[in-house]
């Protein structure tokens, strides 16, 4: 079953994997989803130990940088409550 998710990249890193994906006949949501899975799959603790290919590094060109929205602590607590329920 699928899932739909919504997600915030890089306009230049994602035109190159549109590229990418188009030239091995894949879509972006299907790339993505190898991704994930390849990362999901192994024992890794740390993005650091997880092996890149070198198509990877060549779509990725330059440092990956995490952008994350601040936290609100009404919704870390509901959602700290809800769990443990």
């Amino acid at each position: 079953m699928d899932t739909k998710v919504t997600l915030s990249f890089n306009e230049e890193i994602i035109g190159k994997a549109k590229q990418f994906a188009e030239q091995n006949n894949i879509s972006l949501s299907r790339l993505t989803e190898f991704l994930y899975k390849q990362i999901t799959t192994g024992e890794y603790k740390s993005l650091d130990e997880l092996p890149v290919a070198d198509w990877v590094n060549q779509v990725a060109e330059g440092k990956a940088e995490y952008h994350t929205k601040a936290r609100k602590r009404k919704d870390m607590k509901a959602e700290y409550l809800s769990s443990k329920k």
